[in-house]
């Protein structure tokens, strides 16, 4: 076990739960698979448990860390040579600023509580080219689900709109200090070549989705009667007596570029 310093304690205003077993370190540094030269950037560093194998292998890393206690340690580990720190809050960073941008690897171990603001927030930068992250296994397993499944929405349709999802590996709470009451998995997102017309979509698939889902146990007859009638539901080849987990992310994006026509001014 890779355990933290004795001094180190988890704050849990940051969701910090630290991974502590070297296998699976392992593990997840192979699925990363990091090599020298790449534009490596890894969110919430901790206590380098990530940090050091993967600078073994790349040789240079960028992380952002918003905990100035963890930071201060961080800079002056004489085991992290060529670690650029970087103390800001990953929510706030405008990653198409930073040295490597347009070729961005993105990693972590995500705090549970920001999961899906930080996934967003990283699908809207342009340039990435993979992200691989823990997180709680419920969640990879709404990030990945297909239609006609309970784990399936909003969270779901936003994210395949715009990128692959690959589940890699799950892990055991044994893996953490402390241990979190939950399963976690590491899942690898790999953002879509979207164009600029694909892009001014997603304001309009995330008010669909938001209606749709917020109604689940609706049709979208009742749910998506705002935006749709009956004649333009047939017209877009959807059964309107469907619920918004039936229809799959393509007929989401059909219906958003139907409106965005229909309603151009």
């Amino acid at each position: 076990m890779a355990l933290p310093p004795l001094h180190l304690k988890a704050k849990k205003r940051f969701g910090q739960n630290f991974l502590v077993d070297d296998y699976i370190i392992e593990q997840i540094v192979n699925a990363i698979n990091p090599k020298k030269g790449e534009a490596l950037l890894e969110i919430g560093p901790g206590h380098a448990a990530l940090t050091r194998p993967v600078l073994e292998r790349a040789e240079k890393l960028t992380a952002i860390e918003l905990d100035r206690d963890l930071a201060e340690i961080l800079r002056h580990d004489p085991f992290l040579k060529g670690l650029n720190l970087i103390e800001d809050d990953a929510l706030k960073v405008n990653y198409e600023t930073l040295e490597g941008a347009g070729r961005l690897r993105v990693f972590g171990n995500l705090p549970y509580n920001i999961t899906s603001p930080i996934i967003f927030h990283l699908l809207s930068q342009k340039g990435i080219l993979d992200m691989h992250f823990m997180l709680q296994k419920e969640v990879v397993e709404r990030l990945s689900a297909g239609p006609n499944s309970k784990d399936y929405g909003r969270l779901t349709v936003m994210t395949q709109y715009q990128a692959q999802v690959i589940p890699m590996l799950e892990v055991p709470p044994r893996a953490f200090r402390p241990m979190p009451k939950v399963y976690s998995a590491v899942v690898r997102l790999k953002p879509m070549p979207l164009s600029e017309e694909e892009r001014a979509l997603i304001p309009m698939l995330n008010t669909l989705t938001t209606a749709a889902f917020c109604a689940r146990r609706k049709t979208i007859r009742n749910s998506l009667g705002k935006f749709l009638n009956n004649e333009e539901f047939t017209g877009l080849g959807i059964d309107a007596t469907l619920r918004a987990e039936n229809l799959s992310v393509d007929q989401y994006k059909d219906i958003a570029i139907y409106l965005k026509q229909r309603d151009k001014v």
